[in-house]
């Protein structure tokens, strides 16, 4: 079997560059993918540079796969040759754990199997990512791409999508219901889009004032500049939900401060610690829950991809060929981008 095409990062300094690497030998219940785009996310920043200190060098990123089925081993029954499929953040589980029964794998007792900078459960190879030619999943971990969406800006649904959709699901956000959508990048501008097909109504809070024609372009009914005192004072008590993508630190207790009685505040970024200190008597005066979630289970992935279908919903992209992935971080670092990069993987084959 022949060498896959890819890029890696060889160390936290070294940026991203061509790599090789021989693929596993498929198994019987496994999917084989040649994949078509590949969304990046900020993961893969934090993982390429070891942000977190956790790298296994080398390390190919991506977990925002889209592309067509080439083959399909002899246990699997639900994917054909010439599917086109999708591959989100994880590839395995232990399956046997009451979240993996429940369909919540991203909750796996054991810890799921990441796309990428994993460790294989059964052959204890490395897991490499969508930053290259091909691609090989257990079918249990593989979603069907409804034929109406974009493949392109279906991409990003398999992070920043389903991160989003899954916590208004849980919560049951819907008509009535005031959501308000804390940041403004690929997690936020998602956010926005499934409150409003969830019926709710939906205000955008966001630091600048030249981003308050961009926020309700995005569809949002209602924009906050939080650093304006007036402006946070005029929606205190006003919340059902608030949906923080936020991904840095952030102060949420003038947040938390604008949530009704039972209001709930839903962190989806990576911010921990969290600083500074959120006060308690925001939580107990209010009876206010701060909560979390983790991106959403399979049968929830596929959930998200079908409501988008059915919605006209996709995420607004730049393209990219593979050659420009550094200059790309560093837009992303600095915030250039609206609002997700999507690798077209044919700037990898022609390489």
């Amino acid at each position: 079997m022949s060498d896959v095409k890819a890029y890696a990062a060889q160390s936290e300094t070294s940026g991203l560059a061509p790599f090789g690497f021989q693929p596993r030998a498929p198994r019987p219940d496994d999917v084989s993918i040649e994949i078509d785009y590949c969304g990046v996310c900020h993961t893969d920043i934090h993982f390429a540079q070891n942000d977190w200190g956790r790298t296994l060098y080398p390390v190919v990123p991506g977990h925002e796969i889209i592309g067509r089925v080439t083959a399909v081993g002899s246990d699997v029954s639900g994917f054909q040759v010439g599917d086109r499929v999708g591959v989100g953040c994880m590839v395995d589980s232990c399956r046997q754990c009451s979240s993996c029964e429940q369909g919540l794998e991203q909750y796996c007792r054991e810890g799921m199997t990441p796309t990428y900078n994993g460790t294989d459960r059964h052959d204890g190879l490395r897991t490499y990512g969508g930053y290259s030619e091909r691609i090989v999943v257990s079918d249990r971990f593989v979603v069907r791409v409804p034929e109406q969406l974009d493949p392109a800006t279906a991409a990003p649904l398999l992070c920043a999508g389903i991160t989003t959709y899954s916590p208004l699901k849980h919560f049951g956000v819907g008509p009535g219901h005031k959501v308000g959508v804390l940041g403004m990048g690929g997690l936020g501008h998602m956010g926005v889009k499934f409150a409003r097909a969830l019926g709710a109504e939906v205000t955008i809070f966001t630091r600048s004032e030249s981003k308050v024609a961009e926020a309700k372009k995005q569809g949002a009914d209602h924009v906050v500049v939080s650093t304006d005192p007036e402006q946070m004072a005029a929606v205190a008590l006003n919340f059902d939900f608030l949906l923080d993508t936020i991904p840095v630190h952030h102060d949420l207790n003038p947040y938390l401060e604008t949530l009704k009685v039972d209001g709930t505040h839903i962190l989806v970024g990576m911010i921990e610690p969290i600083e500074p200190t959120v006060h308690s008597r925001n939580l107990i005066s209010k009876r206010r829950i701060l909560t979390g979630s983790l991106i959403g289970g399979m049968p929830e992935t596929q959930e998200v991809l079908d409501f988008c279908a059915e919605h006209d919903i996709g995420c607004d992209i730049e393209m990219l060929d593979i050659h420009n992935i550094n200059d790309a971080y560093e837009r992303m670092k600095r915030g250039d981008v609206k609002y997700r990069f999507v690798i077209d993987m044919k700037s990898l084959k022609d390489a």
